[in-house]
């Protein structure tokens, strides 16, 4: 796949590091990457966030996650394995299961964070600390400001790959 030649307002284009020869779009007011052209509506929003916010910035929350990578993540290794093979539809199963265990009392989203996360927040029980409007990928930032402290999300979906979200804060 060759660089496109350029970007909508407020977009960068990025070589991957972990595809040769593959390349995705960065949103510079957000941060948000994903690996689709971005939209029109997409596009204008970050314009918006790169004029400014038209009032007061949401207070900033935290929470801990639980990641399921799969081949087709962004960055597809991590601490546990180095190259991951799973499919999509493998990735979503487990975290199903995940998020069963949770529901049915058998386990909490940290002790499973611990052992089975594929980001290397596993060591803090899959805590991201305190983060604000900006910080995270946008389906992740937005599933995680909709939650109320102690509440998990369903499945969410990121070009890191499959989360379950708690907000702890």
């Amino acid at each position: 796949m060759s660089a496109p030649q350029d970007a909508p307002p407020g977009w960068a284009v990025i070589a991957s590091s972990s595809r040769p020869g593959k390349y995705y779009y960065l949103n510079k007011a957000t941060g948000a990457t994903q690996w689709e052209y971005p939209t029109q509506a997409a596009a204008a929003a970050a314009a918006a966030a790169a004029a400014g916010p038209a009032q007061p910035a949401a207070a900033k929350v935290r929470a801990s996650h639980l990641l399921v990578k799969h081949r087709d993540s962004r960055r597809p290794s991590s601490w546990k394995e180095s190259v991951i093979t799973r499919s999509k539809e493998e990735a979503l199963d487990l975290i199903r299961y995940y998020q069963k265990e949770i529901t049915e009392g058998r386990a909490t989203l940290a002790t499973l964070a611990t052992t089975e996360s594929d980001c290397s927040s596993a060591s803090r029980g899959g805590d991201l600390g305190f983060f604000g409007p900006g910080d995270m990928q946008q389906a992740f930032e937005v599933a995680t400001y909709k939650l109320s402290v102690g509440e998990i999300s369903d499945p969410i979906f990121t070009d890191s790959g499959i989360h379950l979200i708690q907000r702890t804060a």
